[in-house]
């Protein structure tokens, strides 16, 4: 049985995902320390990711380094997808916690900069990339940890939701949410279903109309979040959490995974190019752009 990572292969940036599926290459399970030795870690950097890969465990933290905020610009968007790849491609590792290395910000979401006065071309590309970045993290058959230290909108919620059990630091004053609607933004279909099959219909229709974003201890009631532990603690009960989920023989839980999300793939495999078009078309549209340049007005009032 195929994980989700096949149906996508043929959309991977360097085609080599066709490898890639169900297994159980572990055989015998060990207790696994979420503490790093110095000879057992490796490291891989690019500008805006950081890959930290325990060899001992098989768990890997990949941390967001993209100041100010880890926006998710074409550039960033690429590193993380390439980060990711290479990560799947690597037969010992087998999850990979996602966090940010910036303070009070998980990441903000997806760049404006790359959708206003920008080419319907250039747009184009940068959707594509945002797809890029959904599909593998959404459909990756390794363990995902969100280890939310910050606030985490719009881009940086999907990226969150994506994941398969998001850990939140119990601060009243970090939010998260998809309020794509504030900005005079249409969430698509696939950020939809993500957001459907974690918090229910209901809760889901209520947050993409208004464009909610929900402090900590809200995202953790409505289900959008499921644990908060004092901020100190996120990555460390990330690295706890994942030694449980690594208790599951990895061929029973990939096929599982695969069998609850691979019908939301599947839907956005199946309409790639058309919801391309139509975000270029919704986005380059003057009233979308004249609320984009509204909304980067605000933001540079609030800046001191």
């Amino acid at each position: 049985m195929a994980t989700l990572l096949k149906h996508s292969a043929k959309y991977a940036l360097s085609g080599r995902l066709a490898r890639l599926g169900v297994h159980s290459r572990h055989g015998g399970l060990q207790c696994l320390q979420p503490r790093l030795l110095p000879h057992q870690r490796s490291a891989s950097t690019s500008s805006k990711i950081l890959v930290e890969m325990d060899n001992s465990t098989g768990i890997a933290v990949l941390t967001m380094k993209s100041p100010p905020v880890n926006s998710l610009s074409l550039d960033f968007l690429t590193e993380f997808s390439i980060s990711l790849e290479k990560l799947e491609l690597d037969r010992g590792c087998r999850g990979v916690i996602l966090t940010s290395a910036l303070p009070k910000i998980f990441s903000a979401g997806l760049d404006i900069m790359e959708m206003y006065g920008k080419s319907p071309e250039h747009c184009g590309e940068f959707w594509k990339a945002v797809q890029e970045m959904w599909l593998r993290l959404y459909g990756s058959s390794m363990i995902t940890i969100a280890a939310i230290n910050g606030s985490s909108p719009a881009g940086g919620c999907l990226m969150a939701l994506a994941c398969d059990y998001r850990i939140m630091a119990e601060n009243p004053k970090y939010s998260i949410g998809l309020n794509e609607t504030q900005l005079g933004i249409v969430a698509p279909f696939w950020f939809k279903d993500t957001l459907v099959n974690t918090v229910g219909n209901r809760a889901a229709e209520l947050s993409l109309q208004l464009g909610l974003l929900y402090s900590a201890p809200d995202a953790l009631r409505t289900g959008l979040v499921d644990l908060l532990v004092p901020e100190d603690k996120v990555l460390s009960t990330a690295s706890q959490t994942m030694t449980q989920w690594l208790a599951i023989p990895d061929h029973a839980r990939q096929i599982t995974k695969s069998m609850m999300r691979k019908p939301t793939v599947d839907r956005l495999l199946a309409s790639r190019e058309p919801d391309i078009n139509n975000f270029v078309s919704f986005i380059t549209k003057d009233s979308i752009q004249k609320s984009l340049r509204v909304y980067m007005e605000r933001l540079k009032q609030r800046k001191p």
